[in-house]
Formats: structure tokens, sequence, C-alpha cells
């Protein structure tokens, strides 16, 4: 299904060299166990209205795990994680192919810390759009990240909230 090819990203300091970049630091009155199990359960962030998707690696997990992603019904990623650590609760993954080509490079990192009152859930993006999708990322990017980006955030906020 996906066709196009993105670099590959393995190192962390992508996070803070990338083109795009957004970070959120989501404060959770939930225990950090709970949260990392939602991370990587078999149908992670499953309660994100606008992802779907499925580990297509055998447990355990760790680096070099992959899966395969919906986004909001038509962006289909194939992603590949160069950073597991189950003691700290983080991963970090690049998608490695996607079926629409927008992303030269892109990239998730994910870590959950306990706090006093239960946990903060940090999520980063960083991407590089491709050539000629450069200028139409830049116009489009205020609109996706209010829309599906602080989508994604609002829900993730909603389910730890019950």
């Amino acid at each position: 299904m996906p066709r196009y090819t993105l670099d590959p990203v393995t190192d962390e300091n992508f996070f803070d060299t990338a083109t795009h970049t957004l970070r959120y630091d989501i404060d959770l009155d939930v225990d950090a166990d709970r949260v990392w199990r939602g991370l990587v359960a078999d149908k992670p962030l499953a309660w994100c209205r606008a992802l779907g998707g499925a580990y297509t690696s055998d447990r355990p997990f760790g680096i070099g795990t992959t899966r395969t992603v919906k986004v909001a019904k038509s962006l289909v990623l194939t992603e590949r994680f160069f950073l597991w650590d189950e003691a700290t609760r983080r991963h970090a993954f690049y998608v490695e192919a996607a079926n629409l080509p927008i992303f030269r490079t892109f990239a998730e990192d994910y870590l959950v810390t306990p706090t006093a009152h239960g946990c903060r859930f940090t999520w980063r993006f960083a991407f590089e759009p491709r050539g000629r999708m450069r200028l139409p990322v830049a116009l489009s990017h205020p609109l996706n990240r209010k829309v599906l980006f602080d989508g994604f955030i609002r829900d993730t906020t909603r389910h730890f909230a019950r």
C-alpha cells in the first residue's frame, strides 16, 4: 500500500533540528504505566479518533519494531522504532513509507514520566516535507496543527480523564 519511501531517522536530535517540530507536554492524573500500556497495546492510541493502527511485529517489542497507522482515513504510514526503552517508558519511530508523497522524513517520540499526581506524557513530532510539498505543508501547518495534532492531544486528555 505505502509506496513513497521516506528517509530514516536514527538519532533523536532530529526532534530538535527538523524544519517542523511540535512538542506537547500532557499532564495526566493517571499512573504512568497505564498510559504506557495504551501506547504499546495491540491497537496503540486507539482513543485518538483520527488514528488507527496496529503493530506488525511480534512481541516483545523493541528497537526495530514495526507498525502500520492510518491517519485521518487517508494517509497510511509504515513505521519503524529506532528507540525503545521500557524502563523509562520511551520510544520513538520514523516513517519508512507513506501512500502519499507529502514527507521526506517524519518521526515521533513518546515519553511517559511519573509525577506526584499521575504522569506527564511528552509527545513530539518532527518532519520535513518533500521538495514540492514544502510550501503546501508550510501553509497548511497552522490548520493541521489545530485540527489534527491538537486533536490527538484533546483525545488523549479526554481518554485518560475518565
